[in-house]
């Protein structure tokens, strides 16, 4: 069978009130019921551009079983505000076979370039002063590692979701990192630095990404990303002679440490000073992504409250993007020529003389 003519329809080109007959990649699936006791299905539709909530409230037993998550479906649609952001109610749907799609349309990417993310890995890293840190790094980020850890997602679902997402994620804890240690001259800065860079990056073994809907390895599942980079460090370590254990073992508590609390994973608490900032810069860069996400789904530009964020326990208070209907998809998520969405760059955060406290801002 021949394949299907691309998309014509991206998810971050949809407006209110607009019919839609379009192909999406099926994320989630849930078979609830009204409280009326009648089923509908609640379905996440995907393509490289974003996720749209749809609905489908007629025949949904019918449907149920035409759209399994990772299919794809066609759909016939209309898109309609519900709380501030855009819904699909579904009209109908019909699965189209892998091999009549262009797998391209439905693999979402950074926004930044992903060649200007690996100069700026090469460049924290040839930064470290530490010779024994630098070399442990150096023995880390090659090979094959470095292609996956280019390539992975940094979650499943809620930040930095989509190829290059880790590594985008990674380099944004980095500056942060750079700044505090800058701002607090008692830090390790070399120290801290590998510990941003390594504390996701178990990540690349933790999740299946070869095709969306991203999901959980066996491996990643029974042991999780903080175990296994701990694993993985070590085993580095045993090949650099010049790194001290006590370095090391530091490096892994940063590692095991960084969800914060015990009821989020982590086998330890934070107990250094690298550590406990590691965990915050982390968590803020994560939240922060997840509302930049929220906020891109939105429709208007002015401040409107989300829909309940299960996840923050909380609705938010967020000021939409301006959306331009210049331009096509295809120019919507091509990488940046320079940094991306005002982010600072990793080489601009790298001190070229003596460290010097951070003024305030107060």
């Amino acid at each position: 069978m021949n394949r299907a003519d691309g998309k014509n329809i991206f998810v971050s080109q949809l407006t209110a009130g607009q019919q839609v007959e379009e192909v999406f990649l099926v994320a989630r699936k849930v078979l609830a019921e009204t409280k009326a006791g009648k089923p509908y299905l609640a379905l996440g539709l995907m393509d490289k551009t974003g996720e749209i909530e749809a609905r489908v409230w007629d025949n949904a037993l019918q449907y149920d079983s035409l759209c399994e998550e990772g299919a794809f479906v066609r759909v016939q649609a209309v898109a309609r505000p519900f709380r501030d952001q855009l819904q699909l109610g579904v009209n109908g749907l019909q699965p189209i076979a892998e091999n009549q799609i262009n797998p391209g349309d439905f693999m979402p990417t950074s926004r930044r370039s992903a060649a200007e993310m690996a100069g700026e890995l090469t460049a924290v890293i040839k930064g470290i002063n530490d010779a024994a840190i630098r070399a442990l790094l150096q023995e880390i980020f090659q090979g094959d590692t470095l292609d996956r850890f280019q390539r992975a997602p940094a979650a499943k679902r809620l930040h930095h979701a989509y190829l290059g997402g880790l590594m985008e994620h990674t380099l944004s804890v980095v500056v942060m990192a750079e700044q505090c240690a800058r701002h607090y001259p008692f830090l390790d800065r070399d120290l801290l630095l590998a510990g941003a860079l390594l504390h996701d990056l178990a990540k690349i073994e933790e999740f299946e990404y070869a095709r969306p809907p991203f999901n959980y390895t066996d491996r990643g599942r029974l042991v999780g990303h903080l175990v296994l980079g701990a694993e993985l460090v070590r085993r580095a370590a045993d090949k650099v002679p010049a790194i001290k254990s006590d370095q090391v073992d530091q490096l892994v508590h940063i590692i095991l440490s960084h969800h914060g609390q015990l009821a989020y994973g982590s086998p330890v608490l934070p107990m250094t000073p690298e550590a406990i900032l590691l965990h915050h810069l982390d968590d803020m860069d994560a939240k922060m992504s997840s509302l930049d996400e929220l906020r891109r789904k939105m429709t208007g530009s002015g401040c409107q409250w989300t829909e309940y964020q299960r996840h923050l326990e909380r609705s938010l208070y967020l000021r939409g993007e301006e959306h331009s209907d210049e331009g096509t998809a295809e120019e919507e998520i091509a990488p940046d020529p320079g940094r991306a969405a005002g982010r600072s760059s990793v080489r601009e955060s790298i001190p070229t003389g003596p460290p010097v406290r951070q003024r305030t801002l107060f």
